[in-house]
Formats: structure tokens, C-alpha cells, sequence
């Protein structure tokens, strides 16, 4: 079957990040204990939180650095703080930032999520699970017949 010349392929615009983040994440200051992150954690089933210093955001904290440093042989999670398991390169956009640029940047880095940032305050996290809800939507929607 060949397609007429002019007829036009309709094409919907890639979402913003903004339609698949967690808004309003929680977060955890620099200054805080281990034990705090890991109940934060474990109380709202995330594995990410981004570290605060004054409200500026300074790093983030994955389940995998808790698991880390609470496998150290002689170190004890209540006398830890934040700053000294958090990973200082945190990946940040805007809420405008493209849904295909914010997976592929993931992707090719490896990064467990993005942080969404608006006027320098944190206004949520995008993470491999809302990859996932993003990709089940576009395929159903899209793709569906």
C-alpha cells in the first residue's frame, strides 16, 4: 500500500517531564543521620532523595549508597550523616525538559533518576519507575489500534 503524496502524518509533540514526575518529593537535609534516610525510605517505598543544604540542592541519596555504607564492617548508620553517602553529581531539568531527551540522557549515563528543578527549588524527581508508567501510557495511548 503506498501513502498519497500529500497526505500528511499526523504526529503528536513529546511530553514534557513534567506530565510523568513525582511532584513534590521528599528530600532529606545533608545534616541528617543515615537512620533518617533509611525510615524516609522505607516509610514512602522510594529509593531516592535528593540532599538539601539550606533548601539548595547539593546531592542525592539511592538505597544503594544506604546499602553501601550500612555493609561497612564498623560503621554505624546513626552516627553517619547524609552528606558522606550522597553522590555529589545529581542530574537536574526543568519541567519543560522533553520526555525522549530526559530517558536518553538517563539511559546513556546510567542516572537512577532526574531531578526537576524550578526557580533552584527541587519541584520533583522523575526515576526508572516513572520511566516505566511513562512508557506503559505512550505505548496504550499511542500505539494502541
Amino acid at each position: 500500500m503506498r501513502i498519497a503524496e500529500n497526505t500528511k502524518v499526523m504526529t503528536k509533540p513529546i511530553p514534557a517531564i513534567s506530565k510523568y514526575m513525582t511532584t513534590a518529593p521528599h528530600a532529606i537535609g545533608i545534616d541528617q543521620p543515615l537512620t533518617l534516610a533509611h525510615t524516609i525510605m522505607r516509610k514512602y517505598s522510594i529509593r531516592h532523595l535528593p540532599v538539601l543544604d539550606g533548601g539548595v540542592l547539593v546531592g542525592m541519596l539511592s538505597d544503594r549508597d544506604l546499602s553501601l555504607i550500612e555493609s561497612l564492617k564498623d560503621i554505624n548508620p546513626k552516627e553517619v550523616h547524609v552528606e558522606d553517602a550522597m553522590s555529589n553529581q545529581v542530574y537536574s531539568v526543568s519541567p519543560e525538559a522533553p520526555l525522549d531527551e530526559v530517558v536518553s540522557a538517563m539511559a546513556e549515563h546510567k542516572y537512577g533518576c532526574a531531578v526537576i528543578m524550578q526557580n533552584s527549588h527541587v519541584v520533583g524527581v522523575f526515576t526508572t519507575v516513572d520511566v516505566c508508567r511513562a512508557f506503559a501510557e505512550l505505548l496504550h495511548s499511542r500505539l494502541a489500534t
